[in-house]
Order: C-alpha cells, then sequence, then structure tokens
C-alpha cells in the first residue's frame, strides 16, 4: 500500500530544508580547525627546538662546560622551561648538574635564599635565568670570589631565550669590544647628551671599564649576562652633575612617557614623570628603609653607564636585552657594590636611553644612536 504524504497544513510545519551550504561550510570550517591545530602544534616543536639549540649554545660556546665540572642552574616559576632546557644540555656536557627552582625575588638585586648562595660558593659554573637580577648580589660576588665563573639572564623570557639579541654571534662581539679598548684608553670624562633633553657630565677611571660581557665566559672569576653585549662602568662617585631622560625602558616596562631625572654630585635628587616616576621612588623609598639613616640616600646613588654592543638585540621592554641594543645607553640607579663603590643598597634597576650622543673627553662613540666608534 502506497504511503500517504505527510501533512502540511497549517497545525503542521513542513519539514525543514536541508541547507547544503551550511552542511559544506561546517565540513571546511571542521578542516580549517585541523590545519590550525597542527600549525599550533608546528610552532611548538619549532619553538621547543630553538630553546634546545639556545640551551646548547649557552652551554658550549658561551660558559664551554667542560666534562666533570659542577653546574649549578638557578631559576624560579617565570623560568621553569629555560631552566630545564639548560639542564638537559649540560647534562650532555657534565654529569654534575644542578637544577634549583627558588622563589621568584621582589626586586633587581635581592639576595637568594641561602641556601642557594652557599651552593652557589661550591660551584664552578653557575647559570641564573631568573625573573629579577642576582647579578649585583653577595651571593654572585661570594661565587665570582670562590672562582666561579658566571652567566646571569634577570628578566628573561622565553621569546627573548630563542630570538634576538640571544642569536648574536658571541665570538664576533667579543672581538668588537676589544677593539673598543684602544678607544676607551685614557679618557675620563663622558658626556651624554640627547635631543630628548639629556645632558649629563661625570668622571671615570679609565681602567675601571668592564669589558668581558661580551658573552663568552669560559674563565674562573669571570660574570656576564645573557644575552650579552655591552661596556659598563663605575661612574666617579659625587662628580656626575645633569639631567637624564630614560625614553625607552625602565626595569621591565617600556616607557610611554619618559622619566626625567635631575642629578647632583651622583645622586638623583628629583625625579619626574607619569605614574611609573611615583613607582619609583615607592620602590625605592622602601628600599631605603631597610638601611641605616645615613646610608638612605644612597640608594638613589647613580651606579653604572653602559652602552650596548649587541646587534641583533632589540627594544623589547626588557632592560636584560634593551641595554645591549647597539646605538642605546643606560644608566643603572642603586647599588654599585660589585663595581668598587660604597652605596651597598641591595637594589639596581637600569634605565635606557634610545639614540644617545656620547663622548669620552673629546673623542664621540655614539652619535644620535649610531654607534660610530672605530
Amino acid at each position: 500500500m502506497a504511503r500517504r504524504p505527510p501533512r502540511t497544513g497549517p497545525d503542521k510545519e513542513p519539514p525543514p530544508e536541508v541547507d547544503d551550504d551550511l552542511d559544506l561550510e561546517a565540513v571546511v570550517d571542521a578542516e580549517a580547525t585541523d590545519e590550525s591545530v597542527a600549525q599550533i602544534v608546528d610552532e611548538l616543536t619549532d619553538d621547543a627546538e630553538k630553546m634546545n639549540e639556545s640551551a646548547q649554545m649557552v652551554i658550549n660556546t658561551c660558559m664551554d662546560i667542560r666534562r666533570g665540572e659542577n653546574v649549578l642552574i638557578v631559576c624560579d616559576p617565570t623560568t621553569g622551561e629555560i631552566g630545564q632546557a639548560l639542564h638537559r644540555a649540560a647534562s650532555k656536557r657534565s654529569d654534575r648538574i644542578l637544577l634549583i627552582v627558588m622563589p621568584k625575588g621582589r626586586h633587581h638585586g635581592e639576595e637568594p635564599p641561602s641556601p642557594v648562595s652557599n651552593l652557589m660558593r661550591q660551584q664552578q659554573i653557575v647559570i641564573a635565568p631568573t625573573k629579577y637580577s642576582l647579578t649585583h648580589t653577595r651571593a654572585i660576588r661570594a661565587a665570582v670570589k670562590e672562582g666561579a665563573r658566571v652567566a646571569t639572564m634577570p628578566g628573561i623570557t622565553d621569546k627573548m631565550f630563542i630570538g634576538g639579541g640571544m642569536t648574536a654571534d658571541f665570538s664576533a662581539i667579543k672581538k668588537q669590544i676589544s677593539v673598543l679598548s684602544s678607544t676607551l684608553r685614557r679618557k675620563r670624562l663622558l658626556h651624554i647628551t640627547c635631543e630628548n633633553g639629556t645632558d649629563v657630565e661625570f668622571e671615570i677611571s679609565w681602567r675601571d671599564w668592564k669589558m668581558d660581557d661580551h658573552g663568552v665566559c669560559n674563565r674562573p672569576r669571570m660574570i656576564t649576562n645573557l644575552p650579552a653585549g655591552k661596556v659598563f662602568v663605575l661612574p666617579k662617585e659625587g662628580t656626575m652633575e645633569g639631567t637624564i631622560i630614560i625614553d625607552g625602558s625602565w626595569e621591565s616596562t617600556l616607557l610611554e612617557t619618559p622619566l626625567e631625572l635631575t642629578v647632583e654630585k651622583g645622586i638623583v635628587i628629583d625625579i619626574k614623570g607619569d605614574s611609573t616616576a611615583a613607582q619609583i621612588r615607592q620602590q625605592f623609598g622602601e628600599a631605603a628603609t631597610r638601611l641605616k639613616s645615613k646610608d638612605r640616600e644612597m640608594v638613589w646613588t647613580v651606579a653604572e653607564f653602559g652602552f650596548g654592543m649587541n646587534p641583533n638585540a632589540r627594544l623589547t621592554g626588557h632592560v636584560l636585552e634593551d641595554e645591549k641594543k647597539l646605538g642605546t645607553c643606560y644608566f643603572s640607579i642603586g647599588d654599585n657594590s660589585s663595581l668598587g663603590g660604597h652605596a651597598l643598597v641591595g637594589i639596581h634597576i637600569p634605565g635606557v636611553i634610545t639614540k644617545p650622543s656620547v663622548w669620552l673627553d673629546d673623542t664621540q662613540v655614539i652619535d644620535d644612536g649610531k654607534f660610530i666608534a672605530n
């Protein structure tokens, strides 16, 4: 018997029409999603390979780890992936590798926990990728004094670890810095200007220039930042006068509004800017409260001056890389004790000027952000 067609009166809705185009779009969307997932997987795999390659470069080229050497890798919760990559790479060179994850610090220059400090003094090599800098700490100074060679990576991120300044030819940077040493010889007066309003002078002892931040850290008692590529010096205490306009980055922040620092006798006596200036005053004020009253002013010491030598470094808001960018210069405020100064204040923060002009006596080495020294 033939089946009657379905009823389609006003009390009965007709069956919905099948939209072949919608079905086709769903299939296409599903395929696109699959392609997106595959692309993400490929990118993650590529990043993992780059992470391992960069770690091997640090271990083999920068630190030149030899079989049987004691190696301590110190990271924190923000740099765990980098720490593990370094551990994997170092384990191919030595079976005496220790990886420690310590709590994240509160600011640059804060001492690590005492168990970590004690371990540092027992090592031949210390590698420290951490959120905040351990470079200017008593722990690092003690480890170096005991013969360790040290690489610190304050503020390093996974992205920075596999690109930018970390991809530079550190052997070439070492050679260029070596050539520069003849230009720095016997110069004692530095003058830095910039169209942004920077105009500051100070004295140095030319023998105090630090020329070993080139990324090759293969001898006892050497210390470097990674990514590397800068030369720096201790301003002679009490000699700096003028105005510093920080327009690039401060600590780990790209600045929207420049910071204006007024300096007298080597001390910052005033700082102007947006809310960042207020935060800096608070941060350094808190550091000052931990000192004896007679020493509190010293937290505002202009502790360090340097300029970048790394052609691959970028201005990213991470001062670790920003201060290495070829053509920039930087000033650090706070602790200068690791450079031979008297300001042992437990805080050390740099700020970058993007397009300075730098003179050593009457010899110009940077012109409006362009490195011109031979």
